[in-house]
């Protein structure tokens, strides 16, 4: 049997297989035992070897690149887009600190879309350095070299640098476009300015003299904008646009899953119910959103029955969905149905509870002065409880009163601050918090002594501020 026909063989094979199957290392012994080295047979079982879910298989796909005869860049890149981002990091990072491969503009496509991935302080740099490498050897002709930038660099946080990437570009594709106003409408910090900006970007989209066309995923992009700043008339617009120039919204579980979204949040469920019930097809995102917005507008026994409906549909609840209906129960004041639905949770629907869910019952319970049973609650958890749920039973207690509660509460939570590494702010309001219950129940000697103590330890409460939303729709 010749060695092409052996190396065919083995590629087919790999082909029909699954990606956990054993059979996979059967036919990587065979490759040793026959000597076969093809580039692409080998990339085929590296990315089998990345696919499966346990970390001792996935670690096979480094021997398939050492067991070439060189350092071959096709498998070197193959092994930085299959791996997981901190894997392919650190991989980049090893070869070239060793100096011997010459990249091209597919490593560095691949390893900065790692660094988006995996977003940290020193992704970021690492970016960065990338970025300056790939501006001095020229490599940013191939468009996705810099698209892949305003990626990286828009999940690091520094939409700065992203839209200095988008403006130096003479050609954008659509992919370009999205990355960009992904980009905005993503950003937390001063999301309302960011969202606005995405938004204007879609207006210079189709303004732009390449003719390049929206896609679903821009318009997912500017109708989550439209959401974030509560434009109903701009979100309205959106839903014509897309309408008339790409298809029937309802036909398109993302489009149709934005719409349901930013009617909601708009403050018109009315016209979110109508489009949920006239989607073809709906996912779990879907539903999470129309059970969200009925618990934005207080329709707590209206979103409990949506899971009901959503099981009988086959379609099973995730961690968003409960998160949701934990504040529908919130702000309906289902206490009883709150805590039924967390027992059923992971018992009956297989979801594990987080620190969010925990959060969203000691809400539940302390909005309904039930202050003891929250304590016992957060007391009782089998993880470590956060400063985030002890600040909620803080709040709790200064809303009905029990200055007591209140004060073990505070007591402890500081304790929690003194132990942790965080940031000075969060430990500043904490103070204020337990001052400003000492203040509610008059307890003035014990204000003066929490604002002592605030200035020995040198925190400063932080001042207030508002603002104002003045964007002119007509601006777009």
């Amino acid at each position: 049997m010749s060695s092409s026909f052996r190396r065919l063989k083995c590629i087919s094979m790999l082909d029909s297989l699954p990606k956990t199957s054993s059979h996979i290392q059967q036919i990587h012994a065979q490759l040793i035992i026959n000597g076969l080295k093809s580039p692409p047979l080998l990339a085929k079982l590296i990315e089998h070897y990345c696919g499966s879910s346990h970390q001792h298989i996935a670690n096979h796909a480094h021997l398939m690149f050492q067991y070439a005869d060189k350092h071959d860049l096709f498998l070197f890149n193959t092994l930085l887009r299959c791996c997981q981002p901190k894997d392919s990091i650190l991989f980049f990072q090893s070869a070239f600190s060793e100096g011997d491969m010459v990249f091209d503009d597919y490593t560095y496509i691949f390893i900065l879309g790692a660094c988006a991935r995996f977003p940290s302080t020193s992704t970021l740099l690492l970016g960065t350095q990338l970025h300056a490498r790939i501006v001095k050897h020229g490599v940013m002709s191939n468009i996705m070299v810099p698209t892949t930038g305003i990626h990286f660099y828009a999940s690091n946080k520094d939409i700065k640098s992203a839209r200095r990437v988008f403006n130096e570009m003479s050609e954008r594709s659509s992919v370009t476009w999205n990355a960009i106003i992904t980009g905005y409408s993503s950003q937390r910090a001063g999301h309302k300015q960011y969202a606005f900006s995405a938004l204007l970007l879609f207006r210079d989209m189709l303004m732009d003299e390449s003719g390049v066309m929206p896609t679903d995923t821009t318009m997912v992009c500017v109708l989550s904008a439209a959401s974030q700043l509560g434009m109903l008339e701009i979100g309205a617009s959106l839903h014509g646009f897309a309408e008339k120039t790409m298809c029937v919204p309802e036909d398109d579980v993302y489009i149709g899953t934005g719409l349901v979204d930013m009617y909601s949040k708009c403050g018109c469920l009315e016209s979110a119910l109508l489009v949920f019930k006239r989607m073809n097809q709906k996912n779990v995102l879907t539903w999470t959103a129309m059970i969200t917005g009925l618990s934005i507008h207080g329709k707590g026994e209206q979103a409990l029955a949506f899971l009901y409906e959503m099981g009988a549909n086959g379609m099973k609840p995730n961690a968003a969905t409960f998160t949701s209906l934990f504040s529908a129960c919130c702000h309906a004041g289902l206490v009883q149905e709150g805590i039924d639905l967390f027992c059923d949770m992971n018992k009956k629907l297989g979801v594990m509870p987080n620190m969010q869910h925990y959060g969203c019952i000691v809400d539940l319970l302390g909005r309904a002065g039930r202050l003891k049973e929250a304590y016992d609650f957060i007391m009782g958890m089998p993880v470590r409880p956060d400063a985030v749920l002890w600040r909620s039973l803080l709040g709790a207690c200064k809303i009905h009163g029990d200055t007591a509660m209140g004060e073990k509460v505070g007591n402890l939570l500081l304790q929690l601050q003194e132990q942790s590494f965080d940031d000075l702010a969060p430990r500043s309001e904490d103070y204020v918090a337990l001052s400003n219950l000492y203040a509610s129940a008059e307890w003035w000697i014990k204000v003066e002594t929490v604002r002592k103590e605030m200035k020995v330890r040198g925190f400063l409460n932080k001042a207030g501020c508002s603002s104002v939303q003045t964007a002119n729709l007509n601006a777009l």
